[in-house]
Formats: structure tokens, sequence, C-alpha cells
């Protein structure tokens, strides 16, 4: 608001125009608003009806005279005060609007990471903290004495000893399941910059909530953060995704990759690398892992494009492109993965028709 007053003195504030276009480039910084700010100008600027208004966002409901504000209830109202009219006052209004407002919490899930504050982040961590995640389940070899599919012969055999050796109870197995493990590969490029702050404190939180998680963070090149986050060389550096896929298919892939586990890339796709290397290292990371899943802060824009050689090198072997740009798309990535099926199933997409 500063900003605007101090924008008045550069305009013809008698033009509603020149008013209108300065009010918007000073005020709105995220597209889908745009509609909301049109239609809060339009009322703004609406001729009241008769003496009393109850829309006219000039005034909030206040009587147009030079006298004490006064509020117009509508008939039959439930908050309508017995007193005199004029003992209505603004503050009642503001009583009534207020109930009807976001609560802070509700706000700061749909917004984005970029435009968080200090104080903000601080209370996004208090909530990623509350996230249950709860990855999908695997089949081990191991077996467990409980209702399957499966006889259990050895158990057939001790159990039926009283019958004779007939076999009048048949006791079954099933194979022990076992949460998958969990891989994650961060970019902390430049380009990711304003989103890697919140994004780290994304990745504390699931490593902290689950059991056995391998952290990666890469730039131009690959680091390996699983016991602790320190400081990282190359931090909002270039971005090589490929040569830092390649890093980790070469070093540590047998290591991390060998029972199936759920990998989730963090990157906006922004490479400077070369499109085949990246190409060839997705299609091998994919083949090698339960399922690969590109998380990418950009997806929350409803214009996005994934135009970049980078994104459209990496595209055909992600099973999942997902956004993760807010509160809200974290909590639906948990949900997400707590409900994955034991076997590989097709790709997600969002839904969008140029995803494949």
């Amino acid at each position: 608001m500063s900003d605007v007053a101090g924008a008045l003195e550069h305009i013809d504030i008698g033009r509603k125009e020149d008013f209108y276009f300065m009010l918007r480039t000073l005020l709105i910084h995220r597209h889908q608003d745009l509609a909301i700010f049109d239609e809060a100008f339009d009322v703004f600027w609406r001729k009241p009806h008769g003496e009393w208004s109850t829309t006219d966002l000039r005034a909030l409901g206040e009587q147009r005279r030079f006298a004490n504000p006064q509020v117009d209830f509508p008939a039959g109202h439930a908050n309508q005060p017995s007193q005199d009219p004029s003992a209505r006052t603004l503050p009642q209004v503001i009583e009534r609007v207020v109930p009807t407002s976001y609560s802070p919490q509700e706000i700061l899930r749909g917004k984005d990471f970029e435009q968080f504050t200090e104080e903000e982040i601080a209370q996004a961590r208090a909530m990623l903290s509350k996230l249950n995640w709860t990855i999908a389940v695997r089949k081990t070899r191991r077996w467990i004495t409980k209702p399957g599919m499966t006889l259990d012969l050895r158990r057939v055999l001790r159990r039926n000893l009283k019958y004779a050796g007939e076999p009048l109870e048949l006791p079954t197995r099933r194979r022990k399941p076992k949460h998958r493990p969990l891989v994650l590969l961060c970019d902390v490029s430049g380009s990711m910059e304003r989103y890697s702050r919140m994004l780290l404190q994304f990745v504390q939180s699931v490593a902290s909530g689950m059991g056995r998680v391998e952290t990666f963070l890469f730039a131009t090149q690959l680091t390996r953060v699983t016991k602790i986050i320190r400081h990282i060389p190359d931090w909002s550096g270039g971005t090589r995704i490929g040569e830092a896929l390649r890093s980790f298919n070469l070093q540590w892939c047998r290591r991390v990759l060998n029972r199936g586990p759920i990998v989730l890339l963090i990157s906006d796709g922004w490479d400077r690398g070369d499109p085949e290397m990246l190409r060839a290292e997705m299609s091998r990371l994919q083949r090698t892992c339960y399922r690969l899943i590109w998380l990418n802060p950009l997806l929350g824009a409803a214009d996005y494009q994934p135009l970049t050689r980078g994104m459209q090198a990496a595209l055909p072997f992600v099973d999942d492109f997902l956004p993760v740009h807010n509160l809200d798309s974290l909590e639906a990535l948990a949900r997400y993965l707590n409900t994955l099926p034991p076997r590989r199933r097709l790709s997600y997409h969002c839904g969008s028709p140029w995803h494949i």
C-alpha cells in the first residue's frame, strides 16, 4: 500500500483506467487473482442504489452523510439490533464479515512457496511435520503365519498329526509386507533457488517421518545428504540433470535401488546439459526403481507447458508428473503415495492433455 500511495503522484487520479492499471500492477502477483481483482474494482466504483447501500465497498454499507457511520441491515435480519438505527455502527458490519474469512492456515495451504515469508516458512514447517507419510508396501521373500492363498505345509503336517495324518486342518501363510524405501533427488540450482528452502523443509520432514530414506541434492554435481543436510559447494549454480543422474546411476544405483524404491525427482526441468544423456539416464533410472515421480514446482501454474528440452527428454520415462508448489500439493502427494498399489500401474500425469 505504501507503493500505491507513492504511485499516485505519477498518474492522473482523475483517469479511472490509469488508476486501475496502477493498482493491478502493484497489488496482483498471480494470474488467478486477476478475476477477483476486476470484480472488486467494479464493485468499488458501483453507484449506490438510493441513500443506503450494503454492497458498495467504498463505505461497507455506511450511510452517505456527514454523521456517524450507520449500517443498513436488511429487514428481518437475525443480527438486527432492537435499538435506534443510528446506533448500528461500522464495527457491527465487520463482525458479520470476519467469520466468513479464510483462516491463516487455509490461505497458507494455497500460497506459492516462492511468496513465503520467514514467519510463514516456520508455520509451514510445523504443518509439514503433521503429514502422514506412509509409502506403499511390497511383498518380501519372508513368510508369515497369517491367512493367505498358500498352504503352510509344515503347519499342515503338525496340526493333522492328531487326526492320524488326515488333512482336516489346512493352515495358510502369506508373504510379509514391508514399506518400500524412498529415494529423494532434489534440484538446488539457481532456477530452483526460490523454492529450494521450502522443498528442503519437505525433504527433512519426509526423512524424519519414515524409516529408510536416501536423500541426494544436485545442481552441476550430485551430493548425498542422507545423514545430514550440510553446505553444498554448487548451491544455486547451473543445472546438469543428466550428468547428476549419471553419477547416481553409476555410484549409488545398486546401493539404494535394490529393493524397488520409489524415486522422487524434484526439479523444474531447466537443464544445461546434453538432452540425450538425460534421456538415457532417465530410462535407466526408471527401469531400476518401482516408480519414478517427477515433482515440478512450475506445474502449479495454469499456463505451464513442459517446453524445455530437459522436460521433453525426461517426460517419456516419468511415471507420475506432479506439482510441488504449495502445501496443498504436498498433502496431495502424501495421499497419492499412501495409495500406490503393490505393482506398477499406468502413468498418472495430472489429467492434462499434453502429458504422456
